[in-house]
């Protein structure tokens, strides 16, 4: 039940341990588009160190984003960051379920390798950032081994059809991002699995931050990609249930057991059924996760062993 992941360039020493301390819930170890092709091998070699003296941590988890399937680089990726252990894999241009399952196949060959838990190694799979990966959201449907969430990657998927202005989204029918904003949503419920927001680029605008991550937490995302330290706080606020919410579904769970569990009752004249009970559920359910994972303390600067 992670909030915040932060995305952070895996070539560079300083960001990489600036971001222990970010207090996210899982940290994006980058190999791809952040880094330069002169500095993959450098990332590549800092990344697995990385994770060999950091990946025992049960918060921030670590994840590493490979290079595109179809790129000659993302097999040398794995053979590199298995030897780390990492939580999971983050799978840039998701080509729908297939490439779910071939990337699978091949972290089980490194998990044998490497004698690590057959499956423990999970996937996060960008969804929506071209034509084609649209059009494949649908394949997302039931239990995908390794699957734990798709992210939205924003307008990206709009420079595959020649749409011009990229903003504007809000209220815009008409508006191809949204359509894949939403289907993302759908393809995540259908696959169960969470949906985590794009990016917010401007780091400097901590309104518009909030303001969207909100926006974002309402329509059913669990968390948010973040690509600087200073944006990790706002989106776990924005991702985590308050108190009023909370006690709100807790009260509507009391009577709906006092009532010995009914189809519908009327509470507070409002009609509610066993959908807002499941509602209800959910985010308590949620909010107790989210309770445990903020006692786990990240690792300080002069401790950074965590312990």
């Amino acid at each position: 039940m992670m909030r915040s992941y932060l995305l952070v360039p895996a070539h560079s020493e300083r960001k990489l341990a600036r971001a222990l301390t970010s207090g996210a819930d899982a940290l994006i170890l980058d190999l791809a588009d952040s880094v330069a092709p002169k500095d993959k091998g450098k990332a590549r070699k800092l990344a697995t160190a990385f994770l060999l003296t950091h990946g025992g941590l049960l918060r921030p988890r670590l994840f590493v984003r490979i290079n595109a399937l179809a790129s000659p680089l993302s097999e040398g990726d794995l053979d590199h960051v298995m030897t780390g252990a990492p939580a999971g894999i983050v799978l840039s241009a998701a080509a729908g379920k297939d490439d779910v399952v071939l990337l699978g196949a091949r972290i089980a060959v490194r998990e044998a390798l490497h004698r690590l838990p057959d499956g423990g190694t999970r996937i996060l799979a960008i969804a929506g950032d071209r034509p084609d990966s649209v059009l494949a959201l649908g394949s997302y449907t039931g239990d995908v081994a390794r699957l734990c969430g798709l992210v939205w990657c924003g307008s990206r998927s709009l420079a595959g059809i020649g749409r011009q202005g990229a903003r504007k989204e809000d209220g815009d029918w008409g508006n191809p991002s949204a359509l894949a904003r939403n289907l993302c949503l759908f393809a995540a419920g259908a696959a169960h699995v969470a949906a985590i927001d794009r990016p917010y680029q401007d780091f400097a605008d901590s309104g518009g931050l909030a303001a969207e991550a909100a926006k974002a937490a309402d329509a059913g995302f669990a968390g948010k990609i973040a690509i600087h330290p200073s944006q990790v706080a706002a989106i776990n606020t924005a991702f985590t249930p308050g108190p009023d919410a909370v006690a709100a579904a807790e009260a509507l769970i009391a009577t709906f057991r006092e009532a010995g569990n009914p189809g519908a009752l009327a509470i507070e004249g409002h009609a509610c059924d066993q959908s807002d009970l499941r509602r209800a559920e959910r985010l308590v359910a949620r909010a107790a996760q989210i309770t445990q994972i903020s006692k786990i303390v990240s690792p300080s600067p002069s401790d950074p062993s965590g312990e």
